[in-house]
């Protein structure tokens, strides 16, 4: 049986066609290989529609036949899977102190990668030339720009996902204010979308690790600390797009003060932590304010992500796993499962890819959120 879609099914109305057709395409994706009654089943959508549907897609490249079913009493059907170098999209995470690109194919898988010395340190129109050196090394990769889709870029928060614009990145003044995805898409020529990092990874997780849940959070930790909430398979953001300032939570009213201007904030507690040498303290700081995720949100599905983590990877999912089920008042009944990125250190380029990608499955981010 075909894995079912997340969302709503399909209608059979001209007025929805590309949402459709991006239904069978998710269907497509998550199944690896799949029939056309399969996809009827799977939609809701009628067999004429699907096979309308499946010509457009089979025309535009994105998906190719792959064989037939086996014989089980009946006709053997013709599979359907993805084409992945169809459509290519370019991920930029642009961080505090470097900078990583890679371009990827259809199923976010990545092709081709640079690392820059510089990140958000450099000043904005700086950092912008160097990324789009990048981004046009790393599209000499493939045979015809023509199927890139579009640049994602993804960095520290807070910003305005709607907008593009900076807000107040803490340490980072002259990037406050900054319209990033209108410089960019000016500079690159091509859709371009601005997401916080966090947000980003949660989304290429969802996207491209097999068996990631609809419902989960992604606690990334670098020079800062963030999370991207998933939720019924898509990307939440809150109404100013602002949701996930992880490390801004304040857990010790007397404790160091934050480069934000406030006291005991998860961020300064960890740096204070690292700082001293106390790795295992920064990661039992993390699980302490993982579980107040857990009884916020209930999740059961928690990713570790980010620099920090993926330096000392077994120790964090050690400490945050222990500190979890210690702090929980019933950890049987609220058992959360706690895993490593499956993207490792490329996670949050690959998620600013993913969010480029995404809408042509429908999943995660909306069309009108680039330029």
């Amino acid at each position: 049986m075909p894995v079912p879609v997340r969302r709503l099914a399909g209608a059979n109305l001209p007025l929805v066609r590309d949402h459709n057709s991006a239904l069978v395409l998710d269907l497509v994706r998550r199944n690896g290989a799949i029939s056309r009654v399969e996809l009827a089943a799977g939609t809701g959508l009628s067999a004429q529609a699907i096979t309308k549907i499946v010509n457009r897609l089979l025309a535009d490249g994105l998906v190719t036949e792959a064989g037939r079913t086996g014989a089980t009493g009946g006709k053997p059907r013709t599979l359907l899977r993805l084409e992945p170098t169809a459509r290519y999209a370019v991920g930029v995470h642009l961080d505090r102190a470097d900078t990583t690109v890679v371009l990827t194919d259809l199923t976010a898988h990545p092709v081709a990668r640079r690392r820059l010395p510089q990140g958000m340190a450099a000043t904005p129109e700086d950092a912008l030339t160097a990324i789009a050196d990048a981004v046009h090394s790393v599209l000499a990769e493939i045979p015809d720009t023509r199927r890139l889709v579009g640049v994602g870029i993804a960095c520290p928060g807070p910003l305005d996902h709607t907008t593009g614009i900076l807000h107040r990145v803490t340490g980072l003044p002259a990037w406050d204010g900054f319209p990033l995805r209108a410089r960019a898409a000016g500079r690159f020529g091509v859709p371009t979308v601005v997401d916080k990092d966090s947000n980003a990874a949660a989304l290429g997780e969802s996207l491209s690790a097999a068996g990631t849940p609809d419902d989960f959070g992604y606690l990334y930790h670098g020079q800062g600390l963030g999370a991207g909430f998933v939720l019924g398979g898509r990307v939440y953001r809150g109404r100013r797009t602002n949701a996930g300032e992880f490390g801004h939570q304040i857990m010790d009213l007397d404790g160091p003060r934050c480069p934000c201007g406030n006291r005991g904030c998860l961020e300064a507690l960890c740096r204070a932590a690292l700082e001293a040498g106390d790795p295992a303290r920064a990661a039992r700081l993390v699980g302490t304010a993982a579980v107040n995720l857990v009884r916020l949100l209930d999740f059961e599905h928690l990713v570790l992500g980010g620099p920090v983590v993926l330096a000392d990877p077994e120790r964090y999912l050690r400490e945050v796993t222990t500190t979890i089920g210690a702090l929980l008042p019933e950890p049987t009944w609220q058992r959360v499962t706690v895993t490593l990125t499956g993207a490792r250190a490329d996670a949050t380029a690959v998620g600013a890819a993913a969010l480029i990608l995404a809408p042509l499955f429908d999943t995660g981010v909306a069309p009108a959120a680039s330029c």
